[in-house]
């Protein structure tokens, strides 16, 4: 191989600048506002959106549900007790 042969090979070789080893992470817009945010977010900084349905906190359930279970709960124990 000669020295021409080697300086060919190492200059096909890539070899990252400054700005490729940056230690930011990567960004991306968000999905809801559309404003540059960094790619491992879980939620957006700006708009406050989850980025996905697993991230996003349970909701508890209204609490017209509960009343509503509780009133048909008080029903069916009437119209059995009457029996």
């Amino acid at each position: 191989m000669t020295e021409d042969d080697e300086s060919h090979d190492r200059a096909d070789e890539w070899e990252p600048d400054d700005a490729d080893r940056s230690d930011e992470p990567a960004e991306a817009p968000c999905p809801y506002c559309k404003r540059e945010i960094s790619e491992e977010a879980v939620q957006c900084p700006y708009c406050g959106c989850y980025l996905s349905a697993e991230d996003t906190p349970r909701q508890p359930k209204p609490w017209w549900w509960i009343v509503g279970i509780v009133l048909v709960v008080l029903l069916l124990l009437g119209y059995v007790l009457r029996w």
